[in-house]
C-alpha cells in the first residue's frame, strides 16, 4: 500500500519505511522556525532547563517579523533579548526586523526543501507545504524541546486529498479557492488531517498561489497543507541555489476522502465576520460599506498580490471614505515591487505602504480597527478584536477583491473593475 505526502514525509523523519493514519512516530526535523511573539519565551524555557546549546544551531530560524517596527518599549526589550539568544545560542540563520515574515523567507531563501519537516512558532507554518515540505506549528514547550532535541512526537495524519480540475477565470485567484474549500469543509473540516492538493488544476498553480492555499490550510484545522513538488517547485529552488527531487505521493497512496474543486466554476469569494469559513459568493455581499482595506501578510503580500492590485489601482484614485494599506511579505519582494513600478502606482491610488511584516493582520499594530469599523483584507483569520477592537468587523477576500473595494469604498466584485480596465485599454 502506498503513503500519501504526509505520511511519506513521517516516514522518512522518523527513519521507518512505512507509517499508517493514526500512528504516532518521533520525527527528526529538519528545520525550527521561530518569531519575536515567542522566541524569548523559548529560550527563556532551555536556560530554565539548563540546555547550554541548541541541539543544530544550522537548522534553526529565528525571524522578528511580528512587531516591525517595534511599536512600544517592551516590544523593542524583548527583540533586544532575542538578538542576544541568537548570538548566545550561535543560531545561524537570523532575520532581523525588516527582512520578511517568516514563511515568506522560508520559500524565499530555500531553508527548506520537499519532503522535509518544518515545526514552527506560527500555526501558519502549514504555507512551508506549498514546496512539498510537512510544515506545522507547535507550542513554545515543544519547541523548547525541538531546539534540545532535534525531534518531536507527532501523529500521523489521515489525508484529505483535493483534487483541482480546471483553470481560474480572470478576477479569479488562489485565495478564493482556499476561502471556497473553507466554506465548504468548515473551519475544523481538516482537523488534524493533512490537505493534499492535487489534480490538472494544482499543477497549473504558480508558487504564490500555493503559498497561499498552504498558509490557509490550517484555517480549516489542517496540519499539513501540501503541493507535490514538481517543475514549479524545483524551478523555484534552483533559481535560489537549491537541487531537490520530486516529491509526491505514491501512485497508490491511500485517502480518507477526495474533495473536487472545479476551478472554472469559481467566482470571488468573501468570508464574513466572524468566522474564515462564514463564506459567500462576492455578489452576495457587494455593497457592504467598508472604512479599511488591507492586502499584505504571510496569506497575500506576495509580488504576484501587489501586480493584481496595481493592474486595479492603475490612473485611480481609492475612496476618499477608504483607507488601503499595502505590505510585501519580504524585502526582496518590496524591492521588486519598486523596480516595476507597483509601488508608485499603489501610492499614486491613494494607498499607505506598511514596513515589511505582519503589521496589522494579527493585530499587533499599523491599522487597527475602532470599534465599529469594518476592513477588508487579504490576510487569513477573522475573529473580533484581530485587528484591534473585537467590535469591528473584517471581512476577508483576495487581494483583486480587496482593491477593487478600496476603489469604491464598499464591498466589490473585482471583475468589474478589471472588465473596465481592459475596455480602458482597448479603446
Amino acid at each position: 500500500m502506498g503513503m500519501a505526502m504526509a505520511e511519506k514525509i513521517l516516514a522518512r523523519a522518523s527513519g521507518r519505511s512505512v507509517v499508517s493514519p493514526g500512528e504516532f512516530v518521533v520525527g527528526r526535523v529538519d528545520l525550527a522556525l521561530l518569531h519575536d511573539i515567542f522566541a524569548a519565551n523559548v529560550f527563556d524555557l532551555l536556560h530554565g532547563a539548563g540546555v547550554p546549546a541548541v541541539w543544530d544551531p544550522t537548522r534553526v530560524a529565528v525571524v522578528i517579523d511580528h512587531l516591525v517596527p517595534a511599536p512600544s518599549a517592551a516590544a523593542a526589550a524583548v527583540h533586544r533579548r532575542i538578538r542576544g539568544y541568537v548570538r548566545e545560542f550561535r543560531i545561524a540563520s537570523f532575520f532581523d526586523a525588516g527582512a520578511g515574515i517568516c514563511h515568506q523567507l522560508v520559500a524565499e531563501r530555500g531553508l527548506i526543501r520537499p519532503g522535509q519537516l518544518l515545526l514552527g512558532t506560527d500555526s501558519h507554518t502549514t504555507t512551508a507545504g506549498a514546496l512539498g515540505a510537512g510544515g506545522t506549528g507547535i507550542g513554545t514547550s515543544e519547541m523548547a524541546f525541538v531546539l534540545a532535541t532535534g525531534e518531536l512526537w507527532l501523529q500521523v495524519p489521515s489525508t484529505i486529498r483535493i483534487a483541482l480540475t480546471g483553470r481560474l477565470r480572470a478576477g479569479v485567484m488562489w485565495k478564493d479557492v482556499i476561502l471556497a474549500l473553507a466554506g465548504r469543509l468548515g473551519a475544523d473540516g481538516a482537523q488534524y488531517r493533512a490537505l493534499e492538493f492535487g489534480g490538472l488544476g494544482a499543477g497549473g498553480a504558480d508558487l504564490a498561489g500555493r503559498l497561499t492555499m498552504s498558509n490557509m490550510a490550517v484555517e480549516l484545522g489542517a496540519k499539513f497543507g501540501l503541493f507535490p513538488a514538481d517543475d514549479t517547485t524545483l524551478s523555484h529552488l534552483r533559481a535560489r541555489g537549491v537541487n531537490a527531487d520530486p516529491f509526491g505521493p505514491d501512485p497508490d497512496a491511500e485517502y480518507e476522502r477526495t474533495v473536487v474543486v472545479q476551478l472554472d466554476r469559481l467566482e470571488p469569494q468573501v468570508a464574513l465576520p466572524h468566522t474564515v469559513d462564514n463564506v459567500r459568493p462576492v455578489g452576495e455581499v457587494e455593497g457592504t460599506l467598508i472604512d479599511q482595506a488591507f492586502i499584505g501578510s504571510c496569506t497575500s503580500g506576495r509580488l504576484e498580490d501587489l501586480r493584481v492590485a496595481a493592474q486595479i489601482l492603475a490612473g485611480r484614485r481609492i475612496s476618499p471614505t477608504t483607507r488601503l494599506l499595502v505590505g510585501a511579505a519580504s524585502r526582496e519582494i518590496e524591492r521588486r515591487a519598486a523596480r516595476e513600478g507597483l509601488l508608485e502606482t499603489l501610492l499614486a491610488a491613494g494607498a499607505l505602504l506598511l514596513p515589511v511584516g505582519c503589521g496589522p493582520c494579527f493585530g499587533g499594530h499599523g491599522g487597527l480597527l475602532a470599534a465599529g469599523e469594518r476592513c477588508i483584507g487579504s490576510h487569513n483569520r477573522n475573529f473580533p478584536g484581530r485587528m484591534g477592537s473585537p467590535a469591528a468587523e473584517i471581512y476577508l477576500g483576495s487581494p483583486a477583491t480587496v482593491a477593487a473595494s478600496a476603489l469604491y469604498g464598499r464591498i466589490t466584485d473585482p471583475r468589474r473593475v478589471i472588465g473596465a480596465a481592459a475596455t480602458r485599454v482597448a479603446g
